[in-house]
């Protein structure tokens, strides 16, 4: 059975992801900060018949870091690992010369730093897996310059960097950076509270790009969400 760490797995993207694989059969190893919510989603994930390891904690923990490694090793190896969990650093949004230098320092260490911590321990058992990949999750910030974005923007083209490099260090693994797009979720709504959010997308719709990922198995590189779901 194939085995997929998920981090951010209580809400959201991840959420919606989770439940996905699920479906497919796959085993589980989900991550979130808050346990109760966390709980909830694995236990309805547990219905489908699958095993589903819940650990909640931060992904800026090493030692949180290593127990997701440890639990992915008991349910047989690792197949996948989605690096979803994410923090914006100021929420709303501000500009760059008002962003606390403090909440940039977090956002570094939990979308760049910790995803790279989670890579190290997960390597070894990705290089065993007979297909193993690794999906980063980035957003179109990254590459495009948004006011107010800066910040979280700059946290995501360091994810992206990682990625590429990773992706020739790593030949024999696929590494993708995937740009999902913008979605209706906490995270987007508390980075612009006054934003309409009625006409984005919610994480279900955007999912299936990511499984088509998994079913096509393209090269390593960056992949934005409509262009994957076109190829559908």
């Amino acid at each position: 059975m194939a085995v997929a760490i998920i981090t951010g797995a209580s809400r959201g993207f991840g959420r919606a992801l989770a439940t996905a694989l699920a479906g497919r059969g796959w085993d589980l190893v989900l991550d979130a900060r808050s346990a109760g919510p966390l709980e909830e989603v694995a236990a309805a994930l547990r219905e489908k018949g699958g095993a589903v390891t819940a650990l909640a904690g931060s992904v800026a923990d090493g030692k949180h870091r290593a127990e997701l490694i440890g639990a992915a090793w008991d349910l047989g190896g690792l197949d996948l690992l989605v690096n979803n969990a994410g923090v914006l650093g100021a929420a709303p949004l501000v500009p760059l010369e008002q962003h606390p230098l403090n909440d940039f320092r977090t956002a570094l260490e939990v979308n760049v730093v910790a995803p790279l911590g989670l890579l190290q321990e997960a390597l070894p058992l990705l290089r065993e897996a007979p297909a193993g990949a690794v999906i980063n999750l980035s957003s179109d910030a990254a590459s495009e310059a948004y006011r107010t974005w800066g910040g979280y923007g700059a946290t995501k083209a360091a994810l992206d960097q990682v990625s590429a490099v990773l992706a020739v260090e790593e030949p024999d693994l696929r590494v993708w950076a995937v740009d999902p797009g913008g979605m209706r979720t906490d995270m987007l709504a508390a980075a612009e509270p006054d934003e309409d959010l009625s006409g984005v997308p919610r994480p279900e719709d955007v999912v299936p790009a990511f499984l088509g990922l998994l079913d096509r198995w393209p090269a390593s590189g960056r992949y934005t969400a409509p262009s994957l779901l076109e190829l559908r």
